[in-house]
């Protein structure tokens, strides 16, 4: 706290946010003044219980312990302390939400990725992730989105058009330690690709919030906007979030063995049966949003198909080849945008693949062809689902398997599918500008 509080004054910081993600994927918080920094990250800063279980619409959804009696306390993280390169006197601190004791209180979504983090240690292992983050830059004209350019996939005329912009972007996350790792202009009109380096499990959702927030904030002091909704546009690419993930033990990675099948241990294919075995009712807190299954859909590269391969970017799981060294050996989960909780997404995550360590699955063989080019008879021989395609069907996929139901607990668990059974009533009753334009306004 002292530390913190020394940083904040030399920066000439004003005021510092203290940001979460809630049930709906939005970022919310509180700010405090520095003066009182040092108090504020010892108590936190009241909040009621019942902004959990708001939707992204901003409707209170009627949920048992979140309405208007009872409070919890938005408690910083002060290792996660940064100053706002885009925001002049201004800090940011991811956080808890805490009772006001100080114990955790089980409506968290950050707490529930530590709890998973816990978890996946008392195995013996640690996870390393990052996500990989797409998202649409353009100019807000009333209800439009207008990309800032129609540049081709990878061109250099997509370069050109988006540099100022990103040399600011790139220069905003290094200076909060974010590593970016490579850059480049994608297949839609205006989407581009920022990536930064992988973490530990904790670290790379804070990093997921704090890319979120930059993005956003670059673009608008430039005149821009920026989205990543996965399906701005409804006739142009969408935006993922692939989330890249390893475990690790001892200093190595624990997804490594030569001699095994394309490089992977035993240990990497148990854990990843273990995440197709979830996977129907894990896409509902990957996508989690009414605008996530315009983008999921089959020969939309999203992995709508719930199988495992080798660098076949159709299947829900890619098997990632080595870049560079044996290392680098990781699970690319396509099937993910930044519409979810990144909290939840990757404690979800960590969760199915556990439950595939302790019962020993087997992922089944790996899909080296499209999955939309097998008949529904082979599809069916090879034991290759398709994925949810709706929010509805992932939220009841979600609701009938009692191991993710299980590990969110039960106010969790029941915030959460109040919150977006409540979002797909309400987009189900609209037509595809007003979804898309709530999404690209929000996300």
């Amino acid at each position: 706290m002292t530390e913190v509080s020394q940083r904040a004054r030399e920066e000439n910081v004003s005021l510092v946010r203290f940001l979460y993600a809630d049930h709906g994927g939005i970022i919310r918080g509180k700010a405090a003044a520095a003066a009182r920094l040092a108090e504020r990250i010892e108590s936190g800063i009241g909040h009621t219980r019942a902004m959990m279980a708001m939707s992204m619409m901003d409707e209170l959804q009627p949920v048992e312990g979140m309405g208007p009696i009872g409070e919890v306390r938005i408690k910083p993280d002060p290792n996660t302390f940064v100053t706002l390169p885009y925001a002049f006197g201004a800090a940011a601190m991811l956080a808890d939400q805490v009772n006001p004791d100080g114990t955790p209180w089980d409506g968290c979504a950050r707490t529930f990725l530590k709890q998973a983090i816990a978890d996946l240690a008392a195995e013996g292992y640690e996870l390393q992730a990052s996500f990989e983050p797409e998202f649409t830059l353009g100019r807000r004209e009333g209800a439009e989105l207008i990309p800032v350019d129609e540049s081709l996939c990878y061109s250099a005329t997509g370069f050109h058009l988006a540099h100022d912009y990103i040399i600011d972007l790139v220069a905003a996350l290094n200076k909060q330690g974010l590593e970016v790792e490579h850059y480049y202009p994608e297949l839609g009109h205006g989407q581009q690709e920022v990536p930064v380096r992988h973490a530990t499990a904790l670290r790379a959702a804070d990093n997921h919030v704090l890319l979120r927030e930059t993005v956003r904030a670059v673009a608008i002091r430039q005149g821009l906007w920026a989205s990543f909704a996965p399906k701005p546009l409804p006739d142009q690419a969408g935006n993922g979030a692939h989330l890249h993930a390893s475990l690790w033990a001892g200093g190595s990675n624990a997804f490594i063995d030569p001699s095994g099948q394309f490089g992977m241990s035993r240990l990497g294919y148990r854990f990843l049966a273990g995440v197709l075995a979830h996977l129907p009712g894990l896409v509902a807190l990957t996508c989690g949003s009414v605008n996530s299954y315009r983008r999921l859909a089959p020969s939309m590269w999203a992995g709508a198909f719930g199988c495992w391969g080798p660098d076949n970017r159709e299947a829900a799981v890619r098997l990632c080849s080595p870049i560079g060294a044996a290392g680098s050996v990781n699970l690319e989960l396509k099937p993910s945008d930044s519409t979810g909780n990144p909290y939840l997404a990757l404690g979800g995550f960590i969760y199915a693949g556990i439950d595939g360590i302790r019962r020993s699955l087997d992922p089944g063989e790996p899909l080296l062809v499209d999955p939309a080019t097998l008949s529904s008879s082979e599809r069916t021989r090879l034991s290759v689902v398709r994925l949810p395609a709706s929010l509805s069907e992932a939220l009841d996929a979600l609701e009938a398997d009692s191991l993710l139901m299980s590990a969110l607990g039960p106010l969790r668990s029941t915030a959460y599918l109040a919150v977006k059974r409540s979002e797909a009533a309400h987009f189900a009753e609209k037509d595809a500008a007003y979804e898309c334009f709530h999404h690209w306004m929000k996300f």
